[in-house]
């Protein structure tokens, strides 16, 4: 069974980023990234379907130690993968994941300071050992995405793909397509689709809120002509930054003034006597889900131009051609896309035990949204719902490798995160109120409601606590295993 250091689940934009960060942080730590699929990229490798793009602006969703440096905001899953890709080629971090291997078990030796990592690979199952897990496999099941029981479906004469399922070269030219949702996912669909679609209907039960944003921007070039790009394109991302934050707080803090804005600029994008109410006000504040970003208003520019459209009902059942509303009215279909939403999970779905012990992670703490109440030596990643991932990727990251480094200045090889509070109060782990969210409610990590179990989901506040808070703050404990004890010891006695 191999050894490392330190031993990196996922090979998306989390776990190079990850790497990078060990490498620079602690040089001397020996690592592994271990990929389920063939490919870096993570989530920008799994989705293919059309007009897949990032729903984060790109200066802030790219690393802060390698800022993305093209006038494109809103940038296409390829070219987010490309970044990746080459991220990791250039630090050299390709040399160190191993592809097709799907981590299933997890299990920590206290005796040895270990974690025994069990992968499934095509050859059959492998082992790994290490000291320090970092999980950044992501959030969601990456086999299936969530899709309900819809009465009638078999009855349905054409083609059902939920958008996670993309099949690779489908032609969808001159088909009438029905888009099931209205999330990031769809929106991105709908326009994408209207260039060889009949037609495009996406299917609502009940409004989003979206903005628009523009789909490139020219301030960095602009800047460029008069600092170095370099410097041009970090103050753009700072300004970004600052941006998502204040919006985020100001709509937050008024939310009936900011719907009545959202909805205004939808209706100066739509024809004149178009129910925008119906179709565009949610039942919801802005930012108890997230705000879905429409670039360059290309979804309303395809509904005033006919090539799309908006039903806002509930489904009835499939039938032969398409699917019947509760309304009584039929949308005529020849191929439905559920994009209905991702199927969450904690620890890229593996089995968590320690010392044989399973751990049930719906019951257990997180710990500044970084580890888990009573779990050692492990961290997973998870970014900001109300920002870009990345800004909190990188976080997470300097925190772990700060981490590391007072582990191995007290001489210590297990820091576990340890809840003595019996009167914590135990709240959910997002403060979104999204079907996909409170589906998985039961079974992520809570917060707690107080702090370090809390996640602020503030990139100002988190910058204090991750990037230069104390390690030590008396709620990590951190101790020596058996195993290392016993060396110690026996050091000792032969120096004598």
């Amino acid at each position: 069974m191999e050894y490392f250091d330190v031993i990196i689940v996922g090979a998306g934009i989390s776990g190079v980023g990850a790497a990078r960060h060990l490498q620079v942080m602690r040089p001397g730590k020996t690592y592994q990234i271990i990929e389920a699929r063939a490919e870096t990229g993570g989530t920008w490798d799994l989705f293919r379907y059309p007009g897949i793009r990032s729903d984060s602006d790109m200066f802030t969703l790219g690393y802060g130690f390698r800022p993305w440096r093209t006038p494109k905001v809103i940038a296409d899953g390829p070219s987010i993968k490309s970044y990746v890709n080459e991220t990791a080629r250039h630090y050299g971090i390709d040399r160190n994941i191993r592809f097709g291997e799907t981590v299933e078990k997890i299990d920590f030796d206290t005796a040895r300071a270990r974690w025994t990592v069990t992968a499934k690979t095509a050859g059959g199952e492998k082992k790994y050992s290490c000291n320090f897990l970092w999980m950044c496999s992501g959030y969601y099941k990456y086999a299936a995405g969530y899709t309900p029981e819809f009465p009638g479906r078999e009855d349905f004469r054409g083609d059902i793909i939920h958008p996670q399922s993309w099949p690779e070269n489908y032609d969808y030219s001159g088909k009438r397509v029905v888009v099931i949702g209205s999330g990031a996912t769809a929106v991105t669909l709908i326009p994408s689709m209207t260039d060889k679609a009949a037609h495009v209907t996406m299917l609502q039960r009940s409004p989003s809120w979206f903005y628009t944003l523009p789909e490139s921007s020219n301030a960095a070039v602009m800047l460029s002509r008069f600092m170095p790009r370099s410097l041009a394109y970090r103050l753009i991302r700072w300004w970004r930054i600052a941006f998502q934050q204040i919006m985020f707080k100001l709509i937050r803090a008024r939310p009936k003034k900011s719907g009545e804005n959202l909805l205004n600029l939808v209706r100066e994008q739509l024809p004149d006597g178009y129910d925008v109410e119906k179709h565009f006000q949610p039942r919801y504040n802005p930012w108890d889900q997230r705000l879905c970003v429409v670039p360059d208003g290309d979804l309303f520019r395809a509904i005033r131009e006919g090539d799309a459209s908006v039903e806002t009902d509930t489904i009835e059942r499939f039938v032969e051609n398409g699917v019947r509303l509760t309304s009584g009215k039929t949308l005529e279909a020849d191929l439905i896309v559920t994009a209905t939403g991702l199927d969450l999970q904690a620890m890229g779905g593996a089995k968590a035990s320690v010392d044989g012990r399973a751990v049930d992670l719906g019951k257990t703490f997180t710990y500044r949204g970084v580890m888990i109440s009573d779990l050692p030596n492990a961290a997973f990643v998870f970014g900001y719902t109300n920002s870009s991932w990345t800004l909190r990727a990188d976080l997470v990251s300097q925190y772990v490798c700060r981490l590391l480094k007072h582990m191995d200045a007290r001489g210590a090889d297990m820091a576990t995160p340890v809840n003595d509070d019996p009167d914590m109060k135990a709240e959910p782990f997002l403060d979104l109120n999204s079907g996909y969210v409170l589906r998985a409610a039961e079974r992520l990590p809570k917060q707690g409601d107080r702090a370090p179990w809390r996640n602020p989901q503030s990139y100002f506040r988190e910058i204090a606590i991750l990037k230069y808070g104390r390690i030590d703050d008396g709620v990590m404990r951190f101790s020596k295993s058996a195993r290392a004890q016993a060396a110690g010891e026996a050091a000792a006695v032969a120096a004598e």
